[in-house]
């Protein structure tokens, strides 16, 4: 019987190693996974390349990763924000490495990794200092830079609901680089917020098939988030 639902967090990452890639969902502070964030730091893991829209906010999930120093290199579209001062002291003193993807291009290297694709030309970052010691070309009279997948150890997504299958389903923009992530990784957790039976997902609705997710483990939902809900309602 296929069952992926793991017992805790720390069940869930308990194998990760150091030196991994890690994908981490999240747009801004919408579907960060920060629980099994939290639960990596516990676990010990050091010496990450970690992939994600930005380097952190604030002091919590992928900026509380960075801070315990537990990060070798980030790779990010937006790694300066209001609150990214983690982020910006490590990097002004030298103790983590960057490389600047454009956001497009980030989502497609990890879909192109998820697809199977070799590598793809894009006309994004043609002419600038991202495109300097890449392979570039002319299409169609416009310039274009070859891109190659970027692929994960892991990743780790935030969902709303999931079976034991791994099927997923998120809600509303928390969805973001998590369907993509998933399938760019060789081990993909999860945290979801409800366990359903096999089933109870419409097939639908269902985002993430479960073929592309190794645990699911469930997680209480903040109270704080919980409140938000109540008051949009």
């Amino acid at each position: 019987m296929i069952d992926k639902i793991a017992p805790s967090v720390e069940a869930a990452l308990a194998d990760v190693s150091d030196g991994s890639t890690i994908l981490v969902g999240g747009f801004g502070g919408a579907g960060v996974p920060e629980e099994l964030i939290d639960a990596l730091i516990a676990q010990g893991a050091r010496d990450l390349t970690i992939v994600n829209n930005n380097a952190g906010n604030g002091e919590v999930g992928v900026a509380a990763l960075l801070k315990a120093g537990r990060v070798r290199k980030i790779v990010c579209s937006y790694p300066r924000t209001a609150d990214s001062y983690v982020f910006d002291a490590l990097y002004r003193a030298g103790k983590i490495e960057l490389d600047l993807v454009p956001q497009g291009t980030l989502s497609e290297r990890m879909r192109a990794a998820g697809a199977g694709i070799g590598a793809f030309y894009t006309p994004t970052g043609y002419g600038t200092d991202l495109a300097k010691g890449k392979e570039t070309r002319m299409i169609d009279g416009g310039g274009h830079v070859l891109e190659y997948p970027i692929r994960g150890d892991v990743a780790l997504v935030k969902a709303e609901r999931g079976d034991r299958w791994g099927n997923l389903v998120y809600r509303k923009s928390a969805r973001n680089f998590g369907p993509t992530m998933a399938s760019a990784a060789k081990c993909t957790i999860a945290q979801v917020y409800e366990t359903v039976e096999l089933g109870a997902l419409d097939p639908e609705c269902i985002v993430t098939p479960g073929i592309f997710v190794t645990r699911v483990v469930k997680v209480p939902r903040k109270k704080q988030a919980a409140q938000v809900r109540e008051r949009a309602a």
